[in-house]
């Protein structure tokens, strides 16, 4: 029986419209003017409103040359629904304005097996957009495509768990028919944050708040998991997908694939100038298969 997931936050973070949508989405891939690299097995991307983060993140689903790859796993956090674990979805279709992307219920079945997620419930699933929002992108951009997705509710893991979830689904990044795609804003700055880190010698504060989020870029690019934990440990940073990120750190480590994460957009909600003043942060990645120029070494 088919378990419709449905796209429960359109007609408010995006618009229900699908002619507009399919406007919007081409006009903003236009606009990235990206060339589709068919090394690109993983996008790190944002996940609020479209006219917030719309933009940036085609500059993460432009990358992507769909012709060979048939299944993409989503790894979103939880925003709402408390786990220590990964949740996987009960539904067998995830449905966006502009086409339905069915489920791989046999790689869940797989994962399943392996006795550590557990399932969430269609309210959980529908009420979470995390994963949501990279739906329509990736609805669009495998139009015309057999593709199945595997979306993954990444919980509040601690760092065994995020080492183990990343040891278990590495084998899947050996295979080029799989890609990944990984939500994260970056930082959500200001007192409704409960978050106002500012070193003044930055100057203004959005440019502290760029010079913090830019430092946990880099670290993310040089795919050192236990580096990233350090640095959000020291500079609490509100990267809302940092679990779904060190996992796919952890995965990029365990693998035999040499994968190299690169950023390629950054923007902010608005430029923060004063205490009261409040801001997300919101950067888009592209993870290729790394060339055969000793730059692989670097990721041991």
């Amino acid at each position: 029986m088919e378990r419709a997931r449905r796209a429960s936050h359109a007609g408010s973070w995006y618009t229900n419209d699908a002619r507009k949508l399919e406007e919007e989405l081409n006009g903003w891939l236009g606009a990235a003017g990206l060339t589709k690299s068919p090394d690109a097995r993983a996008v790190i991307a944002p996940h609020a409103g479209y006219s917030y983060s719309g933009r940036c993140a085609a500059y993460a689903f432009g990358n992507i040359d769909p012709t060979n790859i048939s299944r993409v796993f989503l790894l979103g956090p939880s925003h709402h629904y408390y786990t220590p674990k990964c949740a996987l979805t009960r539904a067998s279709v995830y449905c966006t304005p502009i086409g339905d992307l069915p489920v791989d219920q046999e790689v869940i079945e797989e994962l399943s097996a392996t006795g550590k997620f557990e399932f969430m419930d269609l309210n959980v699933d529908e009420a979470e957009h995390s994963m949501e929002m990279h739906l329509p992108y990736l609805a669009k951009v495998f139009q015309g495509h057999n593709v199945k997705v595997v979306p993954i509710l990444v919980g509040a893991l601690s760092s065994q768990n995020e080492a183990l979830y990343g040891q278990l689904l590495s084998k899947y990044v050996d295979d080029p028919k799989n890609f990944f795609s990984v939500s994260s804003d970056f930082c959500h700055w200001g007192s409704r944050f409960s978050y106002t880190y500012y070193e003044k010698k930055h100057g203004a504060i959005h440019k502290s708040i760029e010079a913090l989020d830019r430092m946990g870029m880099e670290i993310i690019e040089t795919g050192d998991p236990v580096a990233f934990k350090e640095y959000l440990q020291e500079y609490e940073n509100t990267i809302c997908g940092r679990h779904p990120i060190s996992v796919f750190l952890h995965m990029l480590k365990h693998c035999s694939t040499k994968i190299k994460i690169g950023f390629v957009r950054y923007e902010q909600s608005s430029q923060c100038k004063n205490m009261r003043d409040s801001s997300v942060s919101y950067a888009s990645a592209a993870a290729k298969v790394a060339g055969a120029s000793g730059e692989e070494d670097k990721q041991d």
